[in-house]
C-alpha cells in the first residue's frame, strides 16, 4: 500500500505561526496535523550562524524522529536545514511518512532502518509526490547494520550502560523520569545507537522505542530516547534525566545489568548475529543466560558474571542445548586462560555439573569436575557442591589426584591448621576421599584440631553453625573420620562439657553406634534432664551420670563431665557438695579434679550456712595434698569456726584467726564474717579464757574489734547484761582492764561502757547492782569495786549537777 507523506516548512521571520504544512498526503486529518506540528519543530544549536555557508548548512544536525500519535498511528520523518530565500536564509524542512495504526512498515522493516534512506528530501516536491522513503529501502539488514560494528567498538566504554538504559526505555510501560538522553557530536551517531538497540533488542521492544536524533528541549519530550549535542547535556542532567555523554570521558561505574554487559561484549566482538540466535533459546528475552551461552559457544570472551549467568541458565535447562553446544559451553567455562573466576561463577558451574552429570558422557563433564575440585583445594571455596566420587575414573582422575593430592596433604598437616576454619578442613577431607588421596597418617592430628575448632566456631553462633550440613555429610561419607572425630570430641568433653553440650543441641552428631563415648552421651542427655527435672540439680547430675554407662569409680573423668554439665561455671551449694562428696570417693574426686568445685562450694557459702564448716573439715581431711595456699587457709579458718562453736579449740585461737585470715587473703567476705562472728561470740562468752581476750585486745586489730563491738551491741549480749549481774561485772572488768591497749580497743571499750553496759546497769534493781559491785570486787579487787561505784555514780551525779546548773541560770 502507499503511505501518506507529509511536508512541513518552518516559518519565515515575521510570520506569526511556527510554520506550515506544504504538502499532505491523503488520510491525514487536521487533528493529526496539529499533533504533528510540535514534533517537527527545530531549534538551531547555540552559536550557529544565521547566514550559514553551504558547508555550515550541511553540518547542522538533522532530527530523525519516530513517534506514536494519539490514534495509534505512527510518524517517521526527518527534519533538516535547507537554504531559504530573502529574509529567511535558513528554513527547516520536515519530510515525514504517516503509518496508520496496525499497518507494518514496508518489508516489515523497523523505523530506525529508514534513517539512511536516500529518498528523504529537503524541499517540498513540485508536480507530484516523490518515492516513499520507507518503501524504497534496500532489502535485508545489511544497509542499516553497515558500520555498526566499528561504531560499537568505538563506543565500548559506554556500550553496556547505554544498552541497559535503552532496554529499560523499551519496556511496555515507559519508565518514569523522562527520556534517555544520548549526547553525541553527530546526530547520525545517535541513530547508530538506536541501530545497535534495534539489533540487540526483541522486535516488540524496538517498536516501542520512540526517539529523535536531535532536540534542544529533552525535558519536555514525550519520546523515550532523545539525542542532544554535548553542550546541551548539562541542562538535561540538571532536569533529572538519564544522560550519557558519549563524547566525553568514559564512565567509571559499570552497569549492574548482566544482559547489557553481555550484549556489549557481543557487539565489541563484531558478532551481532548472535542476538537472533540467542532469541531462539527459551527463557526471558532479557535474561543474560541465553545470550551468554550463545556468546561463549561462539568464542566471545565474557566476564565472570556473564559466565555465571550462562552456567546457571544451562543448569536449569540442560535439555535446551544439543551435544555440540554443551561441549562448546563446557570448553569455554573451563578454559585455562580464565583467571578472574568468582565464587558465584563456581557455584553456577557446580549446579551445571550436577545437571549434566549422568546426562552427558563423563568425558564431557570431567573438565567441570576437575575445575570444581581444583577450586575447592586452591581457591578455598567451601560452598561448592562437589562431584561424585566416580566422576574421576581412569587417567583424568589419576592426573587431578596427582596434581592436588600433595597440596591437600600438605595443608592438612600444616601447623597453621589450628586457625583453619571447619568448613575448609571438611572440604579438604572430602576432596581427599573424592580423589582417593591416602591421608591415614595425618588423620589423627587433623581430627584432633578439627574437633577443637568445631567447638570454638559453634560456641559463638546462634542456631546450627553454617558448617553443620557439610560436616554431617563428611561423617556420613567417611566412617574413619566419624570414628576419630567422635572420639576426639569425647576426650575434649571433660575439659569443656558445656561447649560440647551446646554444640550437640545444635548439631545432631551420629554417635548411636558401638563406640562407648560416655562423655558425649552425657552431654547429649543433659538438656532433656534439665527440662524434666528442672531445678533439682542433684537429680539431674545422677541422671546424666547414668547416661555415661560407666561408674565414676571405674572412670573418674565422667564425674568431672557430669559436674561441669550440671553446675557449669557455678559452684554447688554446700548441701549439693556434701552429696557429691558422699557419691564418690575422695580418690575419684581427686582423679577427676572435682574436689576444687567442692572447695568453691565451702568458700562460697553464705555466712549463715552452718554446714559449710563441716564441709571444710571433711575437705581438709580428704584432700590434704591437693588443697594448698589461700584456699587451705580459708578452709582451716572455717574449720576453726566449727571448733570455736562446738568444741574446745587449741589455745591461741584468737591469734590463729588473724594468722589464717592473712594467709587466706583475699578472703571471701562470707568466710571472714563467719570467722569473725565465731571469734567474738567466743570472746563475749562468760567462760572465755582471759589469755585469749588479752591476745585479742593487744592485737588492736581494727576489723576484729569492730566485729566485737557489733556483737556486744547485739540484743543477745544486751539481754545477758541486763539479766546476769555476774556477766555484767565480768564485762565491766574486761572493758576497763586495758586502758593502754591501743586506740581501736580503748575507743571501743569506752563506747561499750557508756552505750551498752551503763543502760543495762541502769535498768537493774538495786539488789542486782549491788551484786554486780560485789562480783567486781570479788573477782578483781576492792579498788576495782570502788571504780565501779565511781563509774556508776558519775553518770547520776552528772545529770544532777546539770539540773542544778540549769536552775541557777534560770534564776
Amino acid at each position: 500500500m502507499s503511505l501518506a507523506q507529509v511536508h512541513h516548512i518552518s516559518a519565515a521571520p515575521g510570520e506569526e505561526s511556527t510554520g506550515r504544512f506544504t504538502a499532505v498526503g491523503p488520510g491525514v486529518s487536521a487533528a493529526l496535523l496539529a499533533e504533528m506540528e510540535p514534533l517537527v519543530g527545530y531549534t538551531l544549536p547555540d552559536g550557529a550562524s544565521h547566514r550559514p555557508t553551504d558547508a555550515e548548512l550541511r553540518s547542522l544536525p538533522q532530527a530523525f524522529t519516530y513517534t506514536v500519535l494519539s490514534d495509534g498511528s505512527r510518524l517517521v520523518g526527518r527534519t533538516a536545514p535547507a537554504r531559504g530565500e530573502g529574509t529567511a536564509p535558513v528554513r527547516f524542512h520536515t519530510h515525514a511518512v504517516h503509518i496508520p495504526a496496525g499497518v507494518p512498515l514496508p518489508g516489515d522493516r523497523l523505523p530506525v532502518e529508514a534513517w539512511r534512506s536516500p529518498h528523504w528530501v529537503s524541499a517540498t516536491p513540485v508536480g507530484g509526490a516523490l518515492p516513499d522513503p520507507l518503501g524504497t529501502l534496500p532489502p535485508g539488514p545489511a544497509p542499516v547494520r553497515e558500520g555498526l560494528d566499528d561504531f560499537a567498538v568505538s563506543r565500548g566504554p559506554w556500550l553496556a550502560a547505554v544498552l541497559a538504559d535503552l532496554r529499560r526505555a523499551s519496556e511496555e510501560e515507559a519508565p518514569a523520569g523522562g527520556p534517555v538522553v544520548l549526547a553525541e557530536r553527530q546526530c547520525a551517531d545517535v541513530a547508530r545507537w538506536l541501530g545497535l538497540a534495534a539489533v540487540a533488542l526483541p522486535r516488540e521492544s524496538v517498536e516501542r522505542l520512540t526517539f529523535t536524533t536531535y532536540t534542544r528541549r529533552p525535558g519536555s519530550s514525550a519520546l523515550r530516547v532523545v539525542g542532544v549535542l554535548p553542550e546541551d547535556a548539562a541542562a538535561a542532567r540538571e532536569a533529572g534525566l538519564r544522560v550519557h555523554v558519549c563524547a566525553d570521558r568514559p564512565p567509571v561505574d559499570a552497569t549492574a545489568d548482566v544482559w547489557a554487559r553481555t550484549a556489549a561484549r557481543v557487539w565489541r566482538s563484531r558478532a551481532p548475529e548472535l542476538f537472533e540466535e540467542a532469541r531462539g533459546l527459551p527463557g526471558d528475552p532479557f535474561a543474560a543466560g541465553p545470550l551468554a551461552v550463545i556468546a561463549l559457544c561462539a568464542g566471545v570472551t565474557l566476564g565472570p558474571d556473564e559466565r555465571a549467568a550462562a552456567a546457571g541458565w544451562a543448569a536449569e535447562r540442560p535439555y535446551a542445548l544439543d551435544a555440540k553446544r554443551i561441549g562448546q559451553l563446557v570448553e569455554a567455562l573451563t578454559s585455562p586462560g580464565i583467571d578472574d573466576r568468582t565464587g558465584s561463577e563456581f557455584d553456577a558451574v557446580g549446579r551445571l555439573f550436577g545437571a549434566l552429570d549422568g546426562r552427558c558422557p563423563a568425558s564431557v563433564t570431567a573438565p567441570l569436575a576437575a575445575m570444581l575440585v581444583t577450586e575447592a583445594v586452591r581457591g578455598g571455596n567451601g560452598s561448592l557442591e562437589l562431584p561424585r566420587r566416580d566422576a574421576f575414573t581412569g587417567p583424568d582422575g589419576e592426573a587431578i589426584a596427582g596434581a592436588l593430592g600433595p597440596e591437600i596433604l600438605a595443608e592438612l598437616e600444616s601447623g597453621a591448621g589450628g586457625a583453619r576454619p571447619v568448613a575448609r578442613t571438611v572440604q579438604l577431607l572430602r576432596v581427599a576421599r573424592l580423589l582417593g588421596v591416602d591421608g591415614t597418617e595425618v588423620l589423627p592430628e587433623v581430627v584432633d584440631r578439627l574437633a577443637r575448632t568445631i567447638l570454638a566456631e559453634a560456641d559463638g553462633a546462634e542456631g546450627a553453625p553454617v558448617f553443620a550440613p557439610a560436616l554431617l555429610e563428611l561423617l556420613d561419607e567417611q566412617f574413619d573420620v566419624r570414628t576419630a572425630l567422635l572420639g576426639a570430641l569425647d576426650r575434649i568433653a571433660p575439659e569443656d562439657p558445656g561447649a560440647v553440650a551446646r554444640f550437640l543441641e545444635r548439631v545432631a552428631l551420629p554417635f548411636t553406634g558401638t563406640q562407648a563415648l560416655p562423655h558425649l552421651r552425657m552431654c547429649a542427655e543433659v538438656p532433656g534432664a534439665m527440662t524434666t527435672l528442672g531445678r533439682d540439680r542433684t537429680a539431674v547430675w545422677h541422671r546424666v551420670l547414668r547416661a555415661a554407662g560407666l561408674s565414676p569409680f571405674a572412670e573418674p573423668l565422667v564425674l568431672r563431665t557430669a559436674v561441669g554439665l550440671v553446675w557449669e561455671d557455678r559452684a554447688p551449694t554446700v548441701e549439693e557438695a556434701r552429696l557429691l562428696l558422699e557419691a564418690a570417693t575422695s580418690d575419684a574426686h581427686r582423679a577427676a579434679g572435682t574436689w576444687a568445685r567442692l572447695v568453691d562450694a565451702a568458700l562460697g557459702a553464705p555466712a549463715e550456712t552452718e554446714e559449710a564448716t563441716a564441709l571444710a573439715h571433711d575437705l581438709l581431711q580428704g584432700f590434704p595434698q591437693e588443697i594448698g595456699g589461700r584456699e587451705r587457709a580459708a578452709l582451716q579458718l572455717l574449720d576453726l569456726c566449727r571448733d570455736l562453736r562446738t568444741g574446745a579449740p587449741e589455745p591461741g585461737w584468737a591469734e590463729q584467726v588473724r594468722t589464717l585470715r592473712d594467709r587466706a587473703a583475699p578472703l571471701e567476705p562470707a568466710v571472714q564474717e563467719r570467722a569473725f562472728t565465731a571469734l567474738v561470740e567466743r570472746l563475749l562468752a562468760p567462760d572465755r579464757p582471759g589469755a585469749e581476750l588479752y591476745a585479742f585486745v593487744r592485737s588492736d586489730d581494727a576489723d576484729l574489734i569492730a566485729a566485737y563491738d557489733r556483737a556486744a551491741r547485739a540484743e543477745p549480749t544486751r539481754a545477758r547484761l541486763r539479766t546476769h549481774p555476774a556477766y555484767a561485772a565480768d564485762c565491766f572488768t574486761h572493758w576497763t582492764a586495758h586502758p593502754h591497749a591501743g586506740p581501736a580497743w580503748t575507743t571501743t571499750a569506752a563506747a561499750l561502757l557508756e552505750e551498752v553496759l551503763r543502760p543495762a546497769v541502769r535498768g537493774m534493781t538495786a539488789e542486782a547492782v549491788a551484786e554486780v559491785e560485789e562480783t567486781v570486787g570479788r573477782t578483781g579487787s576492792s579498788g576495782r569495786a570502788n571504780a565501779f561505784r565511781d563509774w556508776n555514780r558519775s553518770r547520776a551525779l552528772g545529770r544532777l549537777g546539770r539540773r542544778i546548773a540549769g536552775r541557777v541560770r534560770r534564776g
